[in-house]
């Protein structure tokens, strides 16, 4: 069961590599004689086909970290209404 910190590690994680993936198309486009500011608007628009392609299972595991980040949000919202509303376990 994920923690709060791992769905932050993942999200950093997931960031890193699609930086990277960046750097690395906009590194060959430059490589073969594009100019840098061409080579990274073409490499923005390359890595982000790319990435659906090769992160796929990484955009799943973030995707399932958020998913559970929020419900365990939602969960301790609901347990501190319940308990401000009187009706908590130790309330009674």
């Amino acid at each position: 069961m994920p923690t709060g910190g791992s769905a932050i590690t993942t999200v950093a994680v997931y960031t890193a590599v699609r930086l990277a993936l960046l750097a690395a198309v906009t590194a060959v486009l430059v490589l073969a004689g594009v100019p840098l500011l061409v080579a990274a608007m073409i490499a923005v628009v390359a890595s982000l086909a790319l990435s659906f392609v090769l992160f796929r299972g990484m955009r799943a595991r973030l995707g399932a970290a958020v998913l559970e980040s929020r419900s365990r949000r939602n969960a301790e919202r609901a347990r501190l209404r319940a308990s401000l509303r009187g009706e908590g376990p130790d309330s009674g």
